[in-house]
Parts: C-alpha cells; structure tokens; sequence
C-alpha cells in the first residue's frame, strides 16, 4: 500500500479532530463494538434529522439533543449528568424486549429534544407555537425514522417553570446529548451540574443560583460565556467576618465551576459571581444597574423566595432608582398645569396647587431633605434656596405661597369663588414657576454633582492613604501617591496592577472634570469605577487590619472552654467562650500598668463598632498584672495559648 499525501494525511487528521471532538460521540471507544455500531447509526438518523429541522427552523432552533427512555429519568440527579449521558447512549440501543424466538425484535424508541427560541414570537400565542412546531418537526422525524419521538420546549416555557420554582426541565436537558447546540444546552447543563454541587455542600448558605447575561436576554452564541449569580445568606454569620465567608464559599464554588465544566466537557467559560446577602440589598437600595439588569433578566435556576419576589416588585415598578421619583416629582408639574387650562376654575384650583407643591418638594428632596407638610413648604425653599445657597428669587417662593393660602381659603370656606381673570392669573404664574423651577433643578444638579465629585476625590485619595497607613507610610503628597501605591502594592504583588491603573485613570478623569473636559456619560462612568476601587481598597484593608487584630488576640484556655482577649489601645474586650451560640462579652478599661479596670457588660454590636474604629492596630505589650486579671476571671487553673 502506497503512503499517502500529505493533503490526505491532512484531510483524515481533520476528520479524527472531529470525531474527538464531537461530544455526542465521546467515550464510546468503551462500549461493544456491536454497541458503538448501533450508536453510529442512531447519530446519523439524528444528524439527517437534524438538517431537516434546520432547513426549515433554522432561526428558531436553539438546540437539538438525545434523551434518555423515559424509564431512565426518575430519580436522577443533575451532577452525575455525565454517567447519564453514557447510560443513555447505552440504553438506546437495548430492546426494551428480549427477542422471543420466531418473534420480531422490537426497536427501542429514540426521543429527541428540541428547544425552540420563541422570544421573538409575535404572531400567535406561546403554546400555540409549540402546539404547531411540535406536529411539523415529529412529522419531519417520523419521516427519517417512525421510533424517534419529539419532545419540544420552548424557551419561555422554560424559563416559566424556573420562575415557577420547578426545575424538572433544567433535570432533563442536563442528562441529554446534544446533537447540535447554539449555545443554550451547553449553558442550562453546566449551570444545573454547579448549581446541584453548590447546594449538596452549602445548601444552608445559599439563597438564589441565576443564571444570566447574554443567554437570557437572547444574545447567545456557541462562544459565550455562561453567567451565574449566587447570592449567599450571610445574616446568621457568627464565627467569621462576612468578608471572610464570601471569600471561602467564593473560592470553593469557582473551583466547583471547573470541575462542572471538567464533569461535562463544555469548554465555555463559566463566570460565577458571589454576593452576600447584605452586599446584593445594599447593591439594590443605590440602584446598581447591573443588579437592577440581574432581576430584570435574569432565570433563577434555585430560589429560596428572595429573587423572585424581587424581580416581581422590579416588574410592578415599586423598586426605583430615587432619581426617577424626583424625576416623576418634577414633570407631574407640567402635566397638571396642562389640564388646568381645560378644566372648571375648582379643579383647576386643585391641579395648580400640586403641579407648584410636587416640583418644590422634588426640589428639597434633591437636596437630600425629605418633603415638608405643603404649609411648611415655603418657608424651607426660602431658607435653602433664597438665603442660603441664593439660588432662586423671593418672587417664585410668593407665588407658592399665594396659591397654597387660596386653596386653604377655598378649603375654608373664607373665599367662596375663583374668578376666570384669576384663573388666568395663576396659570401664567404657573408656568413661570415651572420655568424657573426647572432651571433649579438645573443648579441643584449642577452643585450636587460639583459636591459629589469632591467628595468622590477626597474617598479615593483618602482611602489610597488609609491603604498606605497600613503599610506604614505616612504624609504622602498628592503627586507622589500613585508611586507609592505601585511601590507598596503592586511591585509587591499585594493589589493586582489593574487596580494601579484604575487609580491612575480616575485621578486622571477627576482633573478632565475640573477642566469641564467630561460628558455626563463619563462622569457616570467615572462614579462607578470609583465605587468599585474603593470597595476593593476597603476589603483590602479590612483582610489586613483582620490579620493585624488577630496580633491583639489573646487565648485562654479554661477547663474545656476557650475565651479570647482582644486588646484595642486603651480597651479590653474579653469573648469568655468562643463556641457558644450567644456570645457572653464584657469590656474594661487597660490601666497605665497594664492591668483591667472593672468590667462592664457588653455586646457583639459594641465590640464591632469599637472595632471599626481601630484604623491601625495598635500594638500589643501584654504587662504583668494582666495574668492576674485574668485568674480573676476565669479562675486560677488557666492556659495562654501563643501563636495558635
């Protein structure tokens, strides 16, 4: 036999490229020969399947995969996707009869998944679609073989019965064999596989695993990342610091994501994202857009009854940012001022009052003020905005005033009627108070945002040096911050260089914006990376002060029970045993000798907040008279245990 080309050699190394990577077929060199032959021919009926639902549903197609019998779906847990696979392609090529002698052997069935995406189903309603797909495509597979039998999901289908808290779907798709995917099986699999591991080991923790990103919002390719979101509950953390479990359940469920993606053979990334419970409300309370685009899109995939609550109260409107309440304030004005021109003077008299009161109390809220009674209205704009910022004339704060004593009159009874000359009258007053008022805003805006930037400059910049305090750098200039923090940091490998060239980038846009060189786009911009430095620099210094406090720490053994002394400077706290669930802990002053003062009762909550405080720690000369104290205390048969 003659060697082969090169091309040719080229050409069969290719085919067994594919091959190996085709993972319908992967693992079947284990099976009998007789098997894998019987699995070839079920992948080619699949495969000439395949291309007739495609030629026809090609936009509409998002995956096409081989199910187990249906014998072989009970009981079957999502992590071991991979031996049900495996059973799978097994169990297809067994008769569900054994042959009888003179007796026809019977085929076993071949059911089929087909997922459709019907997101941009307009035309007729969802289950109508299903109803009119699911007979087209089994006639298209009855056509290529009369034992395979279809199964078609729709997307919205799907996701429903997420929302609905039934997860049977997600089960299914997770034991099948993808025939072909754009995306969307990979994604559901992988994600099913984590989110089962994740709750086997830390079901206690875990409140919602979402899945989200482009391949719930319909932008999905076979090269997308997947997207998850887990949210930890973090409200009955006893014996660790919140930072401290986010950062230990984090590692643990990443390395869990590649061992997913190991189990499974999906080479897509999977993104996983940790927050705690009180990081993703306070996300939510300051109106995080990416929080806000989680809910809006995202598919919980495990819920505990906290993500779709709300996601249903972000649905109904009742979680706004605060901006677009006072954006809603201050246009109520001019949609009230337009009605009054076409209604009777009494109404009319009532819409004048709110479309001037709304926007003046919007105007208060801007600054940081919640609104007053309306009586109460006036005298606050003057004091703010004509005495002390000078920012709007005592005319406009006369004609609030005017209107809110004519509607208290005619409230009365003092004024019996309204004249249309008056009416007139108090429409163009009206509309000049709107026109002013929304110059206002205008200001307000302008001097919050001069303010935020300030203070934005003053967090960076101060928190940069509380960082470098740390580190025992003092009175760093302005200029010479950025080296120091490369020098202590970043050069030491301590703060990845990403955060180096944030650092540069925001003290950079803080003098384009003292320059008026920003768009609104970019000031935006430029709060939000801001936020996200120093969150970083935060934690940062929390893990450092932490392991700094451990230094201050005393233990003590008593008996079986362990108590912990931590010394702050000139107080004591003294946790008297460290394992009990309701934690006994009292204070005391440290005298100049070295010994405690008289102790005191005290709380978790107290403890804290004194350990906030502590910006350096202090450090720690254990005197003398302490161990006295401490027999004291705990008794004389007592043991200090060093460096545990």
């Amino acid at each position: 036999m003659g060697k082969k080309t090169k091309k040719e050699a080229g050409a069969d190394s290719k085919k067994e490229e594919k091959k190996e990577q085709d993972p319908f077929l992967a693992g079947i060199s284990q099976l009998p020969k007789e098997a894998q032959e019987k699995l070839k021919a079920i992948k080619a009926k699949l495969d000439t399947f395949k291309e007739k639902v495609l030629s026809k549903f090609d936009k509409y197609v998002a995956g096409i995969a081989l199910l187990p019998p249906k014998r072989k779906l009970q009981d079957r847990p999502a992590q071991q996707a991979h031996e049900a696979i495996q059973e799978n392609q097994k169990a297809t090529l067994v008769p569900e009869k054994v042959e009888v002698q003179g007796e026809k052997k019977e085929e076993p069935e071949i059911s089929v998944l087909v997922l459709v995406d019907d997101s941009d189903s307009s035309k007729m309603p969802k289950y109508e679609l299903k109803d009119k797909l699911s007979k087209i495509i089994q006639t298209m597979a009855t056509e290529v073989d009369k034992e395979i039998k279809v199964e078609v999901i729709i997307l919205s289908e799907l996701w429903q019965s997420c929302f609905d808290g039934k997860y049977d779907l997600l089960q299914l798709i997770a034991v099948s064999a993808a025939v072909y995917d754009k995306g969307m099986l990979s994604a559901i699999k992988i994600a099913e596989v984590h989110k089962n591991m994740v709750l086997r080991k830390f079901e206690k923790y875990i409140v919602s695993y979402v899945l989200a990103g482009s391949l719930v919002q319909g932008r999905a390719t076979k090269e997308s990342d997947i997207d998850v979101w887990i949210v930890i509950d973090d409200t009955d953390v006893k014996k660790m610091t919140r930072i401290e479990l986010k950062d230990k359940l984090r590692a643990i469920i990443i390395g869990m994501g590649i061992e997913a993606g190991e189990l499974t053979g999906i080479k897509n990334k999977i993104n996983i994202q940790v927050y705690i419970l009180t990081e993703f409300w306070d996300s939510l309370k300051e109106a995080n857009p990416i929080i806000f685009t989680l809910l809006r899109d995202g598919v919980p995939f495990y819920d505990r009854g906290i993500f779709m609550p709300w996601k249903q109260l972000l649905r109904m409107g009742r979680i706004k940012p605060s901006w677009e309440a006072i954006d809603m304030f201050m246009k109520s004005g001019d949609q009230m001022v337009s009605r009054v021109k076409y209604k009777l003077k009494e109404i009319g008299m009532e819409d004048v009052f709110y479309a001037l009161l709304t926007p003046s109390q919007a105007a208060i809220m801007m600054m940081g003020i919640a609104p007053p009674a309306p009586k109460e209205t006036p005298d606050l704009m003057r004091e703010l905005f004509v005495k002390k910022k000078a920012m709007i004339e005592e005319k406009y704060i006369k004609i609030l005033e005017d209107v809110i004593k004519l509607r208290k009159d005619l409230e009365h009874g003092t004024k019996k009627e309204v004249e249309g000359k008056e009416i007139d009258g108090l429409i163009r007053d009206a509309d000049s108070f709107l026109k002013r008022i929304k110059k206002l805003f205008g200001q307000i805006d302008e001097m919050r945002e001069a303010e935020s930037m300030v203070h934005l400059s003053d967090s960076i910049l101060g928190t940069t040096r509380d960082a470098l305090r740390l580190e025992g750098v003092e009175g760093v200039a302005d200029k010479d911050l950025v080296a120091a923090f490369e020098d202590k940091f970043v050069i030491q490998g301590r703060i990845p260089a990403r955060h180096l060239r944030m650092l540069k980038d925001l003290l950079k846009a803080k003098k384009d914006y003292d320059a008026k060189k920003l768009t609104k786009q970019e000031v935006e911009k430029l709060k939000k990376d801001s936020g996200g430095f120093i969150r970083y620099m935060v934690e940062h210094m929390q893990r450092r002060r932490g392991r700094e406090i451990e230094r201050a720490k005393v233990r003590v053994k008593y008996g079986e029970k362990f108590a912990d002394v931590i010394l702050l400077g000139e107080q004591a706290f003294i946790i008297h045993d460290i394992d009990a669930e309701q934690k006994q802990i009292s204070k005391a002053k440290i005298k100049e000798d070295g010994s405690l003062g008289a102790l005191a009762t005290s709380n978790l909550e107290e403890f804290e907040k004194d350990l906030a405080k502590v910006t350096i720690p202090p450090k720690v000369f254990i005197k003398e008279p302490i161990f006295e104290n401490l027999k004291n205390i705990f008794g004389h048969d007592i043991e200090i245990l060093v460096n545990y």
